[in-house]
């Protein structure tokens, strides 16, 4: 599913404006991308949670030529599901 189909699909279930929900849709990524760059978590319960962690430093490997480089450390953003939505996916439950 991609992002129109989401759209489409909420709008349908909410009877809202496929123009509102996209507006929403939008905020709520955005709200999600500053928070997390700031270095919040950004918690939804029985869906999961946004936060950043930090990469170290390491060693790596070009695999075309087998060179050993060094990778910087970085910032990444990360997500871990909710129990709830993990029972979903897994089938255990129905919604």
């Amino acid at each position: 599913m991609n992002k129109k189909e989401l759209i489409d699909s909420v709008a349908e279930d909410t009877g809202e404006s496929k123009r509102l929900v996209q507006d929403i849709v939008d905020s709520t990524v955005t709200v999600i991308q500053k928070q997390v760059r700031k270095g919040d978590k950004v918690t939804m319960p029985g869906f999961g949670t946004f936060e950043r962690r930090q990469r170290s430093a390491r060693t790596g490997r070009n695999p075309q030529t087998g060179e050993t480089i060094k990778v910087k450390a970085s910032k990444v953003p990360a997500f871990k599901p909710g129990q709830t939505f993990k029972t979903y996916v897994s089938g255990a439950r129905k919604r």
